[in-house]
Formats: structure tokens, sequence, C-alpha cells
């Protein structure tokens, strides 16, 4: 086996083709998660100092130094707070958006649809400073509900456009089969349609939940360190401590992530997230 660390046997071995091939996939892998392996290898580092490729000195240092951290416990429980309530009204008022637009053709529909494309085509930093202006205005600034708006606005693309596909995949004739036996068009929806499209709505949900808890920029101007989440703690433990602190509290936020994207694993996949974004 180890005859083969010597990269002209390993050329021979394995052919030409599939050589170019391993080292296309090494560098990709290498691109890819090569940060964070870094990070991983970071927050378990007592002793770091450039430019040594490993730690001098591994252990749990930065780890109990970021558990007595007073607000810790804090911006856990407020990131989750800010991103399960910005799921849920996101699902309450773009499901039957999505659903609309999967059911009925009007005038401007493809149009209003690209609308939601907006808010990720211009820079974020400017768009959050226009909303500032206008959450002065109406008592928003550092409150809940200013934070919950900004992260609902950047959901808004993903909780309308992937159900809005889903719903389309679901056929009328099962709508109007449930219909036929006595169903109403609440109940319809409720054991017909919204099972169906399940799968769709599943990924528009975890996108959302995931976004919410990764969005720093517009908490830290909207909140005014009033709202603080895991993310915008983690800012200021950076700018404050040794980046191990830092690689710390990112692998404290990658937890949630990991998890729910292990729970619904079933659900994603390259098919219904390129299915979510066409229009038709």
């Amino acid at each position: 086996m180890f005859k083969y660390l010597n990269p002209k046997r390993f050329y021979h071995a394995v052919g030409k083709k599939r050589f170019w091939e391993f080292i296309v996939l090494a560098v990709f892998v290498l691109f890819f998660y090569g940060p964070l392996i870094n990070m991983g290898i970071l927050a378990f580092a007592d002793t770091y100092e450039v430019p040594a490729v490993l730690p001098q000195k591994w252990g749990f240092k930065w780890w109990e130094f970021v558990f007595q951290q007073k607000s810790l416990v804090s911006s856990i429980v407020q990131s989750f707070l800010v991103a399960i309530i910005t799921t849920l009204v996101s699902m309450l008022l773009c499901i039957p958006a999505a659903y609309g637009l999967a059911r009925f053709k009007f005038p401007g529909r493809k149009v209003f649809m690209l609308s939601f494309l907006l808010t990720n085509a211009f820079p974020k930093l400017g768009i959050y400073t226009s909303i500032a202006i206008l959450f002065y205005r109406y008592n928003l600034m550092g409150t809940l509900a200013g934070v919950v708006i900004v992260h609902m606005i950047n959901s808004m693309m993903f909780m309308v456009w992937l159900p809005s596909s889903a719903f389309r995949a679901v056929h009328r004739q099962q709508e109007e089969a449930a219909r036929d036996v006595g169903a109403g068009p609440v109940k319809t929806f409720f054991k017909v349609t919204f099972p169906l499209a399940m799968p769709g709505i599943a990924v528009a949900t975890l996108y959302t939940f995931l976004g919410s808890m990764e969005e720093a920029q517009g908490t830290m101007l909207v909140g005014m360190a009033s709202i603080k989440t895991m993310p915008v703690e983690m800012y200021g433990i950076i700018l404050d401590y040794p980046g191990q602190a830092g690689a710390v509290f990112g692998l404290l936020l990658i937890i949630p992530s990991a998890v729910l994207i292990f729970a619904l694993r079933k659900y994603i996949g390259p098919k219904a997230i390129a299915g979510g974004f066409k229009m038709k």
C-alpha cells in the first residue's frame, strides 16, 4: 500500500486518466473542505503559531473559555428563537402565496416570482441600511420583530419558489378526486395537496431555518446589540480573542445545521432544489 505514495508508481498503477481524475478530486476536496478542516484543527489547538501546519499543543482550553462566556447561552437561545419564529411566520405567509402562484396564472406572474430574487441580487449591507432607515421611523430597531423581518426578507425566495414548484407537481386530478367525495377546498389542501408537496416545503423550511441561524449582518445592524444571536456573538469573539475561540464557536454553530440536514436528508437532493427554481 505504502509503495503507492510515490507519485510515479501511483501514476503507472492507476493509469493516466484515473491519475488526473484523482488529482482533480483531491484539489476539489482540499478547496471545499480545507477551511472546515482547518477550523476543526484550530478548535482543539491550545497553542498555535503561524506558519506551522499543526498546533504546537492540543487541548480543550478554548472550549472551556467559550463555555465560560455568560452570553453564550443567551446567544444560543436567541438564535433558535429567531430562527423558529422566522420559519413559522415565513411558512404562514409564503406557502399560501406559493400555492396561488402554482395554481393561478395571471399577467406579471413571472415578474412577481422574479421579484423575490431581488433581495439576493444586490449587496446585503446596502439593503440592510435602507431597511434600518425605515425601521428607525417605525421603532423596530433593536427589537425581535425587526430582526425577524430582516431574516424573512432573506428567506422569501426559498419559501416561495420551492413550495410553488412542489405544488405544481401535484396533479389537479388528485385534488378534484378529493372534492368529488365531499372534501371542501381547505380539507383537500391539508389532506391531499399539502402532504404531497411536503418534500419541497421541507427543503424550503430547512433552508429558511439554516439561513436564519447563520444571518449576522442584518442582525447586527437592526438588532443594535439588543438581539445577539450566535453569529453576532461569534463576530465579537473573533475580533477580541484568538482564532481558536472563533473556531470553537463556528463548530457550535454548525452542529444544529448538521443535525437538521441529517434529519431531512431524504428530502434534500439536486432534483428537489433544481425543480424549485423553474418558473413555468
